[in-house]
């Protein structure tokens, strides 16, 4: 199963139990009782979280997918150099290597979200996963506020990206 057919199968599973807790937080409002009321009230918050929880990541992957579409198209996507296993996995000295050069490329350019986006890929492929997102959300955040043009910045984020709503 491909990760965006598993996206959508969960989404329907969330939507589905959206439904059944908005069913219930009903019946529980319409006991009248104050205990009932107050869990029929909550029943309502989970679909909201979950929604927006969603949200958040079409986002996220709508504007990580833009990224890399801009940068396939200026011939900047990073090339996979990375060595393997007999097995098919990374090798961590050759990940490590890797994300070393990104990381300096960051750093020499801390206002241009292409080499964040490849700093982003660099964690991906060394198995830290939390900070690849961050970075990712960090490289959009630059795209949207300095455009897609601008290379440099003053604020560097390397080793502690940057956080955004996305």
């Amino acid at each position: 199963m491909t990760s965006r057919t598993g996206f959508f199968v969960l989404s329907g599973v969330l939507a589905l139990v959206a439904l059944i807790c908005v069913g219930e937080g009903v019946q529980l409002v319409a006991t009248g009782k104050p205990l009932g009321i107050g869990l029929g009230l909550c029943a309502f918050v989970i679909p909201v979280v979950g929604i927006w929880f969603l949200r958040q990541t079409v986002r996220f992957g709508r504007d990580s997918e833009r990224l890399a579409r801009e940068l396939e198209a200026e011939g900047g996507l990073p090339v996979d150099e990375l060595e393997r296993t007999d097995g098919g996995r990374i090798d961590r000295a050759s990940a490590d290597a890797v994300f070393a050069r990104r990381k300096a490329e960051a750093e020499a350019a801390p206002g241009d979200w292409r080499v964040f986006f490849r700093l982003a890929v660099a964690y991906a492929d060394a198995g830290d996963v939390p900070r690849a997102r961050r970075t990712m959300q960090h490289a959009i955040k630059l795209h949207r506020t300095t455009g897609a043009d601008a290379t440099t910045g003053a604020d560097s984020t390397i080793g502690k990206p940057a956080r955004s709503s996305a």
